[in-house]
């Protein structure tokens, strides 16, 4: 019997019969009546706005956010404004009070280490982690490991071994769990899994993927600086750093600049390779890559390079044939078909185009604005029934399916078993391009890398394998 067949069979005699919280669902349950009690890790620029994304919903009570910096100027960055714990248990307290009319509401907390938080917040059903990416593990393996339901920014983790902790870790907690790929709630991405199923252009064996990022962004390709500039007193400067090696302050790293340096971020693959992959990854059923080869402009040990391609080699997939997926970044592109018109622009700074035996399909960021190319076989083609099942309000709707994940038991759109195979996918190339600059000198630059997913192993360049799994500062573990 299915659950919702069930749920029908069952729903008669709910009418008549209390059943206490306990026996729903265990220790993890939310009533569909009950408010959830979310706090917030990491409230800078994307925090902050995933933050004010969950208060939106009327199911959501944020009860407290927890970040090393008190408060930061992000008014040179898109975010824009005052960032950080403080403002952030502010901007909680004055919606609250708002909503309620009364103009007086103090009911959330501010931390400065997570772990503090997590012990002595007994009430949090669910957290939201948007910290650097070098502690996204630990701050979602700690609230699972404690049965909260975890909404986590992309990439899942900093390294290929962490996201596969994660995922597993879902399943043994058994929390509700969700990536923030908003573009897996989105109805591009829909359309074009449904139009591959279809057969709309034929057995796809070439994929590019191609993003703009990191310029204009945050910098790449850059030394590491020499001065250590005095440490202002509202940055706890040990927590900020975390498990990453230990190096002494300096702004260059924040606010959000962190993104290009590999101690703390995972530069422009990390950083929208989970948006931009997940289209041909979902479409295609694509698993563990079996070789993964990278070329890139010149850079350090310490940050991401300002341009680099990367080629992913997958398997066949039943019928579905081998495919070559290849990743561009900073301002590099594919060829420009020739089937598509003269004047139209390729992606929107990023994109996907994939090249079938029958035709060609190409989207945006997001997997939106998805069309066959050239126009007249998009105009042609007669489009499949709708299979999928659609998320509320598309792109945006990624934060509310995380809160029905917990209300309902079913599992989120980007839960953990989707988005960490994909994270795993993303930085595995990110693992090939920092083989480039580890192991130049030894003649060892654009190697190819044969992959061992399940044991996540490079099988013929062992010295590639320190990449696989980083080491923590002292002090820290997953």
């Amino acid at each position: 019997m299915s659950r919702r067949q069930f749920l029908g069979t069952a729903s008669a005699a709910a009418a008549f019969t209390i059943v206490p919280r306990r026996v729903l669902g265990g220790p993890g349950f939310v009533p569909p009546s009950d408010k959830i009690n979310l706090a917030v890790i990491g409230v800078g620029g994307q925090g902050t706005f995933d933050m004010t994304r969950f208060m939106e919903l009327p199911e959501v009570q944020v009860v407290a956010v927890a970040d090393p910096v008190q408060e930061m100027d992000y008014s040179k960055f898109y975010f824009g404004g005052m960032k950080g714990r403080e403002p952030a248990k502010q901007l909680v307290n004055e919606t609250y009070a708002k909503q309620a009319g009364n103009g007086a509401y103090n009911g959330c907390n501010a931390y400065v280490d997570f772990y503090d938080m997590l012990e002595k917040e007994a009430g949090i059903d669910a957290v939201c982690v948007s910290t650097t990416d070098s502690l996204h593990a630990f701050a979602a393996m700690a609230a699972m490991k404690k049965k909260k339901h975890v909404y986590c920014q992309k990439p899942l983790t900093h390294d290929v071994w962490e996201a596969r902790q994660l995922t597993l870790a879902a399943r043994e907690h058994k929390v509700m769990t969700q990536m923030g790929n908003q573009g897996h709630a989105g109805e591009g991405n829909r359309l074009m899994v449904e139009w591959i199923e279809d057969g709309a252009i034929g057995d796809v064996t070439e994929v590019h993927c191609w993003t703009d990022r990191p310029a204009g962004y945050w910098p790449q390709g850059v030394r590491r600086p020499e001065e250590t500039p005095s440490l202002p007193p509202t940055i706890d400067w040990d927590r900020w750093v975390g498990p990453a090696p230990w190096r002494y302050f300096h702004p260059i790293y924040l606010p959000f600049n962190w993104r290009g340096w590999w101690d703390y971020g995972t530069g422009a693959l990390g950083d929208m390779g989970c948006h931009i992959l997940d289209t041909p990854v979902w479409a295609l059923q694509l698993g563990h890559p079996t070789a993964v080869q990278a070329s890139s402009s010149p850079f350090t040990d310490d940050s991401g390079p300002i341009a680099a391609m990367v080629t992913f080699e997958f398997p066949a997939r039943g019928k579905m044939p081998p495919v070559k997926l290849m990743w561009y970044e900073g301002g590099l592109t594919p060829p420009r078909p020739l089937e598509l018109e003269a004047g139209r622009r390729m992606g929107d700074g990023s994109g996907v185009l994939f090249i079938g035996t029958k035709g060609m399909m190409m989207c945006n960021t997001y997997g939106e604005q998805p069309r066959l190319i050239p126009e007249t076989s998009m105009k042609a083609y007669k489009q499949p029934p709708k299979r999928l099942q659609r998320v509320a309000n598309g792109l945006s709707g990624i934060y509310a399916d995380f809160i029905n994940a917990i209300k309902t038991g079913e599992p989120a759109c980007s839960n953990f078993d989707i988005s960490g195979p994909l994270s795993e996918i993303t930085l595995m190339g990110n693992l090939a391009v920092r083989v480039n600059a580890a192991f130049q000198d030894k003649g060892l630059r654009g190697q190819r890398l044969l992959w061992d997913g399940e044991k996540m192993e490079v099988t013929n360049m062992p010295e590639a394998n320190k990449f696989v799994k980083r080491e923590y500062r002292e002090g820290w573990s997953l």
